[in-house]
């Protein structure tokens, strides 16, 4: 088993990095005026200025003290990774992109939940 040393060394929170990356670079595709409605949605939701992304709600969970707070930044990322599900969902079936474009975030979004669900789970025991 590998050291974690920082929250950097997380599975969870390169994911949520690989996931951000994925979107930045899915929305630089929309039509530009889609530029401060459906991309700054979705950009928001994968990096979430201010506090609400799951890299830096793990990351800034990951240096609280208290068990009780991590959860609750935990918690926070599960519904930044159910937003970003529902605008790309959207984003789809509008005819912003194809269901091929998100297909891969879709999936890396389902294993981050699990992964958070997961972790939650074992913090609360």
């Amino acid at each position: 088993m590998s050291n974690i040393n920082d929250f950097k060394d997380l599975m969870i929170w390169q994911k949520g990095m690989d996931i951000a990356q994925r979107c930045y670079f899915l929305t630089k595709l929309f039509p530009k005026d889609e530029l401060y409605a459906m991309v700054q949605q979705i950009r928001r939701s994968a990096a979430s200025i201010r506090a609400n992304s799951i890299r830096a709600n793990i990351a800034e969970g990951y240096g609280r003290r208290y068990r009780g707070e991590y959860v609750r930044f935990l918690n926070i990322a599960q519904g930044s990774v159910n937003e970003l599900e529902t605008h790309l969902i959207l984003s789809e079936r509008v005819g912003l992109c194809s269901e091929k474009d998100i297909e891969m975030i879709l999936n890396l979004l389902k294993e981050e939940s699990r992964m958070i669900i997961s972790l939650i789970k074992k913090l609360e025991k």
